[in-house]
This record gives C-alpha cells, sequence and structure tokens, in this order.
C-alpha cells in the first residue's frame, strides 16, 4: 500500500509541476503531462522510498500548509537579521558550528530539516549523522545542544513531524 500511495504521491508532484511550467494549460499538455509523469513515477529512481514516509490525513495536509508559512516566516526574519548585521557593523556577528539534535525519524524529514535550516540565512546544515547536525551559525546564542535545538530547529520539527514523521 505504501508503495502505491508514494507512486500516487509522485504522478501528483510530476504533474502539478508540469503544470506550473505549462501556461495556459491545454487538454494536450495535460494529458501529456500525465503520461510522462507516470513514465517517470514508474522508474526505479529512489523517489517513491522517500515519498512512501508522506501521511496524507487532513491533519497532515493542514500541517504542510502550516509548515510552508513558517518556513517563509522564518526566511524572511533570517534575511532581515543578516541584512542589519551588514548594514550595521556594530551588531555581533559570533560564528560559529554547533551541533543540535533532532527526533525526526525518516530521511525525507531530514532532509527537509537540513534544506530548512541551509536556505534560512545565518545558518547553514555542514553535517548530518544520524539525528545529530552540525550547523554553522553566524551569530552562535547558545552552545549547548539542548538549546542550539531549540532557536534553530524546533520551529521547523513542530510541523515536519505532522506530516513526515
Amino acid at each position: 500500500m505504501n508503495r502505491v500511495k508514494a507512486f500516487i504521491l509522485t504522478v501528483l508532484l510530476l504533474l502539478g509541476l508540469w503544470l506550473l511550467l505549462t501556461s495556459p494549460p491545454s487538454v494536450v499538455e495535460l494529458v501529456a503531462g500525465a503520461v510522462v509523469a507516470v513514465v517517470i513515477a514508474t522508474m526505479p529512481t529512489g523517489a517513491n522510498r522517500l515519498l512512501q514516509d508522506v501521511r496524507v490525513t487532513p491533519r497532515a495536509v493542514a500541517g504542510a500548509i502550516v509548515y510552508l508559512f513558517v518556513f517563509l516566516f522564518e526566511l524572511v526574519k533570517a534575511n532581515l537579521d543578516v541584512a542589519f548585521r551588514v548594514l550595521a557593523p556594530s551588531l555581533p556577528i559570533r560564528p560559529g558550528i554547533v551541533r543540535i539534535n533532532t527526533h525526526l525519524t525518516t530521511p525525507l524529514a531530514r532532509m527537509l530539516l537540513a534544506s530548512s535550516i541551509t536556505l534560512t540565512p545565518g545558518t547553514i546544515t555542514v553535517e548530518t549523522r544520524g539525528s545529530e547536525f552540525f550547523i554553522h551559525w553566524i551569530a552562535v546564542r547558545d552552545e549547548d545542544p539542548e538549546g542550539a535545538t531549540r532557536a534553530i530547529a524546533s520551529k521547523f520539527e513542530r510541523y515536519l513531524e505532522v506530516f513526515l514523521g
């Protein structure tokens, strides 16, 4: 059953991307996109294994939508923080690498967490080892792994675990 769910999710994601790239969509393009999406989804690429972890429930869909808004908010906030640090050299810059621990268990959830951390300016995921992430932080506020996890990752983890586990 998980393989069928992953196949359907792959087809829907590919078809959605196809429709975003074709403007204005027509019936011929929709059919062509569906055929290409099905052909790609049947290939043994490993994407189906990743998508098996995605939960498809009303709560999970709501969690994914909330996650997108939280990510966008954190992205804007981090951009402003880094911009202020560049424009006002008096603001402290205390770079360093900190260790955080995640309780996310699936590879897709960990990948999205690492990507979310890296995409927000001021932090870069340097390395991952299981549940440990090593993050370069532009202004280290807490060297303790628990405090760093709260400051950097907890806002993302809360919503990622809803739809990815």
